[in-house]
């Protein structure tokens, strides 16, 4: 790769609306800038103007239903304010706060940006139409989004989508500086591209473009010419069960073991953690909630004098100011919801210890701040 990048903000494209040409507006960017596109350029283009020129938006009124609406799976969810904030597995392809729906930035309108469902499709269309009205056939472009990360503080912009770069650089089987040979490194090519690009965009200047230049090797030809191996953004989504290794959140994957699963209606009535701190009142209470959600019903020729038709048992858990006790109509019972209450308290972080005697599970907390 080039030892030289230049990252030039393209500014003063106007509040885009419903029906524009962005190739035009780019290209009318780029004249404003001093520039044209030579071969090998990249250009990152901030989604909400895709999301503005092809009229992905709807009215402001119903933020959760809409998140809803944009959401394939939910990884996390939190309660914030009077509603909640989700990560989850997006339609638009990686995962995200929120699916990426948006009322910032949006011209003054009381509207959400959604995001497209296949953002490399969107690159490749935008990609043709630049490269046909400037001859330009080494050419990238990437739509880029923010997005927080595992273990980090911060958002950051990655590739949303792309067409004509070459988004990975798999480094597994070659030899490192010192010649070990690497064994997991495959780096994120168009993140990188699309983070770098950030630093002249930046989230409240209003430039919504930048143009990439001294990455040349990463651009493949004409846009009539074949796919490259990696050009597509949604390459860069881990789906799988060998490769996602955060399908849910360290909380939720205790709840949906046990029954309650992220995004349902029964996860909101055992109750969801709050953004932020909380009373551990509060945490054992969602664990008690949990624990008694999704006990299974007895089989019928097993029912007692103590259960319904529904074959549904008498049970519950009394607290007490530092005590969890685990009643029930016979000992599998309550030995089965201790069981369920202890992996519950785990998953909220409350630390307890257990005593088991012949009739009681007894979970004792060994921090009750806040119980009484």
């Amino acid at each position: 790769m080039s030892a030289r990048l230049e990252i030039v903000g393209l500014a003063g494209i106007p509040e885009v609306a419903e029906g524009d040409d962005l190739a035009e507006l780019l290209l009318a960017a780029l004249s404003r800038s001093g520039e044209t596109l030579r071969e090998g350029d990249i250009l990152v283009v901030s989604s909400k103007v895709v999301s503005k020129a092809g009229g992905l938006q709807v009215g402001a009124t119903d933020k959760t239903g809409t998140v809803a609406s944009q959401t394939v799976a939910v990884v996390a969810e939190r309660t914030s304010g009077d509603g909640f904030t989700r990560v989850v597995r997006a339609k638009a392809g990686p995962v995200m706060a929120a699916a990426g729906v948006d009322a910032s930035n949006t011209g003054g309108r009381d509207v959400l940006l959604l995001l497209p469902h296949d953002p490399d499709e969107v690159c490749r269309a935008l990609r043709s139409a630049l490269s046909s009205r400037t001859g330009v056939s080494a050419l990238g472009v990437i739509l880029s989004d923010t997005a927080g990360r595992p273990w980090r503080v911060g958002v950051v912009d990655f590739a949303l989508g792309s067409a004509g770069v070459r988004v990975v650089d798999d480094l597994r089987g070659l030899p490192d500086a010192d010649g070990l040979v690497l064994q997991v490194t495959t780096r994120a090519l168009a993140d990188e591209i699309a983070a770098a690009a950030d630093l002249v965009k930046g989230k409240v200047e209003r430039t919504p473009a930048a143009l990439v230049r001294g990455l040349a090797d990463l651009t493949a030809g004409g846009p009539d010419a074949a796919r490259p191996e990696s050009d597509g953004a949604g390459d860069l989504v881990r789906t799988s069960d060998a490769g996602d290794w955060f399908a849910l959140g360290s909380q939720e994957a205790v709840r949906a073991a046990l029954g309650v699963e992220p995004g349902t209606p029964l996860a909101e009535r055992v109750g969801i953690r709050p953004v932020g701190p909380e009373p551990i009142a509060a945490q054992v209470d969602r664990a008690v909630a949990v624990a008694l959600a999704e006990v299974p019903p007895v089989h019928p020729e097993r029912r007692g004098p103590d259960q319904g038709v529904d074959g549904a048992v008498d049970m519950g858990v009394d607290v007490g100011s530092t005590d969890l006790v685990v009643t029930g109509p016979d000992l599998l019972t309550v030995g089965m919801v201790g069981a369920r209450l202890v992996a519950a308290l785990t998953g909220e972080g409350v630390r307890h210890t257990v005593e088991v005697d012949a009739q009681t599970v007894r979970v004792r907390l060994t921090d009750a701040t806040g119980l009484g």
